[in-house]
């Protein structure tokens, strides 16, 4: 939610004001002279502020002068009458977003804080875009070293016609690792078509891998291209491979060893130019002795092999994780809501077996729940409330030196603002640190003081 607050001597303006906005779904503060408007600015933060241009004592200028020092970055619209329209003009060049000519109607002040706020949100998603980019590799999220070692691997086996494996529990992300090797292909303008081996049938699967002719079986009323037809110059990503049947492994040895096949039901060999990449949450060797994977498609399959890590493992990229998917389940729900300090830190000390899809799961699940503008530890599932607690002291003995000098600069200025009243100007003074660093840091480690977090209005 927007917060939005109003600088207007007179009172019957200002509660119009602040009404209509409020129900536009602003969060409103209003004042009614410039000096409190200043000292409200530096004790908490605000999206938008519309001032008048003349005040008792400290007037619109002013006030625009005073914010701008303390927060260059923030919206400022004037509102003014015809006879200071030079005024207005001064203070757009003093860093004024917009001005607005009284009288006015509603339509247009709303208009107006629609459009700021709007160009204000563009600006954050790219400073936000900037910063995910550090920490991105194409659609793979973790700047971690386990992860800097798969980047790696994937630049030098993209460029090559070669198999290539792909181990790792379930929800690693082995199909989005399997899309990035295609992408930094020559093959990237060709297909890129996935099949799950272990959610059809044997006949069908053979029949979707390898296609059909009409009349092989009851139902085939047509020709059919299989998905290594349509993958020709492609590539084709072969989930779960450790569940291929024993008669599709054979079908598709013969096509690794000779780029050829032929349709069920058909007598014509057809040749296709398409790059295998298959994966697996199994352990084919285990698989092999107990005779439900051929030994020769494993050595075929196994010569390039990457295994990816479980979250757990590279518990330094989660805390990017849970900022990628928070920032998209909410613009996705279309639902503002913040993640408080205590929550994040529980998301990032779980253990998550189900690895980054059970992570993206349990953020979509508490958004969609969440009531409040907040989601603070009450709202989270029993499990994560119980086991992620437990986790949290061990997590940090675990985590890289980079994610304990974020921790710890977090707890610093958290503590920091609680020590002066989440007053921004003492907090930056007392930290030695710009108040636009601060205003970002707070952005970024979630740290927003609630203490205006319902509607009011004052007559000061």
């Amino acid at each position: 939610m927007n917060r939005i607050l109003i600088v207007e001597d007179n009172i019957g303006m200002r509660n119009v004001l602040e009404k209509t906005l409020r129900m536009k779904g602003y969060d409103v503060f209003s004042v009614g002279t410039g000096e409190n408007a200043v000292r409200l600015f530096a004790s908490d933060m605000f999206d938008l502020v519309i001032t008048d241009l003349r005040l008792p004592k400290m007037d619109g200028l002013e006030v625009l002068k005073k914010i701008k020092k303390i927060s260059s970055t923030t919206i400022v619209i004037i509102m003014t009458a015809y006879g200071t329209i030079e005024n207005a003009i001064e203070a757009m060049k003093l860093g004024a977003y917009d001005y607005i000519l009284k009288p006015f109607s509603l339509e247009e002040i709303e208009i107006k804080v629609e459009k700021a706020l709007s160009q204000q949100r563009i600006a954050d998603e790219n400073l936000i875009l900037k910063e995910e980019i550090k920490s991105r590799f194409g659609r793979i999220i973790g700047k971690g070293q386990k992860m800097q070692k798969i980047y790696k691997f994937i630049n030098k086996v993209a460029g090559r016609p070669t198999p290539v494996l792909i181990l790792g529990e379930s929800g690693t992300g082995k199909e989005l690792v399997a899309r990035e090797i295609h992408e930094r292909s020559s093959r990237r303008d060709f297909s890129f078509v996935a099949v799950n081996c272990a959610v059809l049938a044997e006949g069908v699967l053979e029949s979707e891998l390898f296609g059909h002719e009409k009349g092989s079986f009851t139902g085939a009323h047509a020709q059919k291209k299989g998905r290594f037809e349509i993958a020709d110059k492609g590539t084709l990503f072969l989930d779960e491979i450790g569940d291929l049947p024993l008669n599709t492994q054979v079908k598709l040895l013969r096509f690794l060893q000779e780029k050829s096949f032929e349709r069920v039901g058909g007598t014509t060999t057809l040749k296709v130019d398409v790059r295998i990449i298959a994966a697996t949450n199994k352990d084919l060797k285990e698989a092999i002795k107990k005779n439900i994977f051929r030994e020769d498609l494993f050595y075929r399959l196994n010569v390039i092999t990457l295994t990816l890590p479980p979250l757990r493992e590279r518990r330094e990229d989660i805390s990017d994780l849970i900022d990628y998917f928070w920032n998209r389940y909410t613009k996705e729900l279309h639902k503002d809501v913040l993640i408080s300090p205590e929550v994040k830190d529980i998301l990032y000390s779980y253990d998550w077996p189900g690895n980054i899809r059970e992570l993206e799961n349990a953020i979509e699940r508490i958004i969609v729940l969440s009531e409040d503008e907040v989601v603070n530890i009450d709202d989270l599932p029993m499990e994560l409330r119980e086991r992620g607690a437990d986790l949290y002291s061990k997590a940090l003995s675990d985590i890289g030196f980079a994610e304990r000098v974020e921790h710890l600069e977090r707890d610093i200025i958290k503590q920091a603002l609680e020590e002066c009243s989440y007053n921004q100007v003492k907090t930056s003074e007392k930290l030695k640190m710009k108040r636009g660093t601060l205003q970002y840091k707070m952005k970024k480690y979630k740290l927003y003081c609630r203490k205006f977090s319902t509607n009011h209005s004052s007559s000061a």
